[in-house]
C-alpha cells in the first residue's frame, strides 16, 4: 500500500465518521426541547460540515473548497449570533435590547 492510498483511506474513514456524527447531531437537534440546546446543535452541525469540506478539499486537491469552508464559517457564525441574540431569554445581568432604548 502506498502512502497516497493510506491517506485516501484515512480521509474516507474520517469522512464516514463525520457523516455519522452529523446524522446523530441532526437527530439530537430534532429531539431536544430547549432553544439553547438547538442553537448548540446548529453550531455543532456547521462546525462538522466545515471540517468535512476541509477534508474533501485536501482529499480532492481542490483549493477553492477551502474558500467555500471559510465563507460557510463566516455565515454560520453570523447565523448563530443572530439566533442567540433573538431566542435566548435575557437573564438578570443581560437586559433585553429593544428599538425604544436606542
Amino acid at each position: 500500500m502506498s502512502v497516497e492510498a493510506a491517506y485516501r483511506m484515512l480521509y474516507l474513514v474520517v469522512l464516514l465518521a463525520f457523516c455519522i456524527m452529523i446524522g446523530i447531531m441532526l437527530i439530537r437537534s430534532v429531539l431536544t426541547r430547549g432553544v439553547c440546546e438547538k442553537i448548540v446543535c446548529v453550531n455543532m452541525l456547521s462546525t462538522m460540515v466545515i471540517c468535512t469540506i476541509a477534508i474533501l478539499s485536501r482529499m480532492l486537491d481542490e483549493a477553492y473548497l477551502l474558500d467555500v469552508a471559510l465563507i460557510y464559517a463566516m455565515i454560520s457564525f453570523i447565523g448563530v449570533m443572530m439566533l442567540s441574540t433573538t431566542h435566548i431569554p435575557p437573564g438578570p445581568k443581560r437586559p433585553r435590547f429593544s428599538s425604544e432604548e436606542s
